[in-house]
């Protein structure tokens, strides 16, 4: 260690007041985090890249300052999804102070993972006051049954309306309007129950019906319309 001249010089003063970092809520305790190895938590967190083109979820399950699990969710460009691929073998075995300082290939991807260290070095994790914190493998309830993100995608023009592309039941197949051309329902097929349903064998076109439902009051609808023809 090199000191200055003038911190040399100084007389030396006993410090007083020590006792350590502010306790934080940790899976149903309050630990005070000296070390990495001090932190545990399931959190998630968003990110984007830098021209705002893209975003990116991601949910972290953290034991002992160690990531054990990862689920990486992005919208946006080809390559953001891409690199969600190399980040989702990158991130697990590491401890979140190398997670934050490896280059995860996507700003977004890489401006989650700086959003996630803030919330769990600050106790702001989603399983801060749950006793024993959450399994490994509670990253996977976030996408639901067909092991499929959920997703919203809505498109809108003045001259034309609202069309619902994709909502959490679902890929929309068809829009239910009233009287007034106002949208009263939809119908949907949940495309990571169709797949499930192929891949035990079942035809296409009846896996489809297996998976389809509808929403609201779309039987009552006096119009139905294809939202992505229509």
């Amino acid at each position: 260690m090199v000191y200055s001249k003038e911190i040399e010089n100084m007389c030396t003063v006993k410090k007083g007041v020590d006792h350590g970092p502010a306790p934080i809520p940790e899976e149903g305790k309050w630990v005070k985090v000296k070390e990495v190895k001090d932190v545990s938590g399931l959190t998630h967190g968003i990110g984007w890249c830098a021209p705002q083109q893209g975003a990116c979820k991601l949910t972290l399950n953290i034991k002992n300052g160690i990531i054990e699990e990862a689920l990486v969710e992005t919208i946006g460009c080809s390559g953001m999804t891409h690199s969600a691929a190399m980040a989702g073998e990158i991130l697990p075995g590491k401890t979140i102070l190398e997670a934050l300082n490896t280059d995860l290939v996507c700003d977004a991807i890489n401006t989650a993972m700086r959003e996630l260290f803030l919330q769990i070095v600050y106790g702001r994790s989603q399983s801060a006051f749950s006793e024993g914190g959450l399994p490994v493998g509670a990253g996977l309830e976030d996408l639901g049954k067909g092991t499929r993100s959920q997703v919203g995608t809505i498109y809108s023009s003045k001259v034309k309306g609202p069309r619902y592309l994709e909502l959490a039941e679902g890929y929309i197949v068809e829009i239910g309007l009233d009287e007034e051309n106002q949208i009263i329902g939809y119908k949907y097929v949940n495309l990571g129950k169709m797949m499930e349903n192929i891949k035990k064998g079942i035809e296409p076109m009846e896996a489809i019906e297996k998976a389809s439902g509808t929403y609201g009051r779309f039987d009552e609808a006096v119009k139905k319309i294809d939202p992505r023809a229509e």
